[in-house]
């Protein structure tokens, strides 16, 4: 019970006596007073209206027979104006008619007749202003209840915003996260491009063509994303290696040499199986080099290799034949089609067959056609980036959908005056 509802069970309760005879309000206020109720009293029935005017009042006896105004009009007057207060009528037994008149009226709780039973009315007033405090008790807990809906109803709607505002906020952090991510991989895989030349652009083209490959075969998207993520690191186990194995084509190196080069996808799958976002990449570049028709019993081979292994190792090789990684010649895209076809015992043969059929003998990657081609001098903070900005030698420097800020236009800029290349940038808006 809350302190409003206690306040209402302690409250003492008030009784006002009403009749034209002195002796009678005598008799009651004896039998009642003992019980510790207020107790007021009134001749009739104006000046009985005229101290519940003054003082609330919990119960009201009233005689049926007096002078000007009876028990009956008396206790309809008190209905009306104090509805809550509880009426009893005091009546003779000849007063039958005026009794039922008094009832209909005034909607009376008790009539008791005189004369009376004395436990009979302490038991009667007691009973009523028991059912009174229930009543209000009753009354103050649907007012309460009420209002702890309304606040509960204005909480979940509260809630509900602010479990909204935090879900994009979390989105929001995430997609922060993803293109964090992904702007590291980038920088990791920029590291053997920087160091060797030849390889600038490389494993950004084979990340391309993974994806390519990857969706004819309708693979998961997150298989897809964990293939362009292998392709895009999978050169960063030569950074293990000694110049002299970067600076030959691979076929040209002697048996030793292929052994030792060999080693790298599983230097790059050590260095990266520790970080879980990368366990399913680290695994793809391990495997990336095992031939699939293979025959050695303590390597994988054919449908025991990740799907993305074998994604990964015909676009490998099929872009590394371009670039003069194999071979001492750069290939053309049909001449290094042929030799991986010719390659079968290498090859997943469905996946050649997809390699084939993307028919990929353009210039690649292609640009992407934008009117919005746009110099450093005019680039504002807030545009968006509509591609990747990569360098002349095919580094990267940041990453499309970036949103720059001043620094990264500076940034941009102190590149351009330090080197002199003019970079080609695509952005959302001048």
């Amino acid at each position: 019970m809350d302190h409003d509802a206690d306040q209402v069970a302690r409250k003492t309760p008030t009784l006002l006596l009403i009749d034209d005879e002195p002796n009678i309000l005598a008799a009651l206020r004896r039998l009642l007073h003992p019980f510790g109720y207020n107790i007021l009293e009134a001749a009739s029935g104006d000046e009985g209206m005229t101290l519940m005017r003054q003082h609330p009042v919990d119960l009201v006896i009233c005689d049926m027979r007096m002078p000007e105004m009876g028990g009956a009009e008396v206790l309809e007057n008190i209905r009306m104006k104090w509805p809550d207060t509880i009426r009893i009528l005091l009546t003779g037994f000849a007063d039958l008619q005026s009794t039922i008149a008094a009832i209909n009226r005034g909607e009376i709780y008790r009539y008791l007749s005189k004369p009376w039973d004395d436990n009979e009315v302490v038991l009667t007033v007691r009973d009523a202003l028991e059912r009174k405090r229930l009543l209000a008790e009753k009354q103050h807990l649907e007012t309460l209840t009420t209002c702890q809906n309304q606040e509960l109803k204005a909480l979940n709607a509260s809630l509900e915003s602010r479990v909204l505002l935090r879900t994009e906020e979390l989105y929001a952090a995430l997609e922060h996260l993803r293109k964090d991510y992904l702007a590291t991989v980038h920088v990791f895989s920029n590291l053997l491009e920087l160091r060797k030349g030849k390889l600038a652009g490389h494993s950004r083209r084979v990340a391309l063509l993974c994806r390519d490959i990857a969706r004819k075969m309708n693979l998961p998207e997150t298989t897809i994303q964990a293939i362009e993520t292998a392709a895009l690191l999978h050169h960063i186990g030569k950074l293990s290696l000694p110049d002299h194995l970067l600076e030959k084509p691979y076929l040209e190196l002697s048996e030793t040499e292929r052994t030792e080069f060999d080693k790298h996808p599983l230097h790059a799958a050590a260095a990266l199986m520790a970080l879980e976002p990368l366990r399913q990449a680290s695994e793809i570049i391990r495997h990336h080099r095992d031939p699939f028709a293979g025959t050695d019993s303590s390597r994988l081979h054919g449908a025991q290799l990740p799907i993305g292994a074998r994604i990964l190792s015909v676009a490998s090789d099929f872009a590394g034949l371009q670039l003069g990684l194999l071979t001492r010649a750069n290939l053309s895209p049909e001449q290094a089609m042929d030799v991986v076809v010719h390659s079968k015992n290498r090859y997943d043969p469905e996946v050649l067959d997809v390699l084939r059929s993307l028919a990929p003998f353009a210039a690649w990657p292609a640009a992407v056609a934008s009117e919005y081609l746009v110099t450093s001098d005019q680039l504002r903070a807030g545009i968006s980036l509509r591609q990747d900005i990569v360098t002349g030698s095919g580094v990267l420097l940041l990453l499309k959908d970036t949103v720059l800020g001043s620094e990264q236009i500076q940034a941009i800029r102190d590149y351009e005056r330090s080197t002199g290349e003019q970079l080609t940038i695509y952005a959302s808006s001048i």
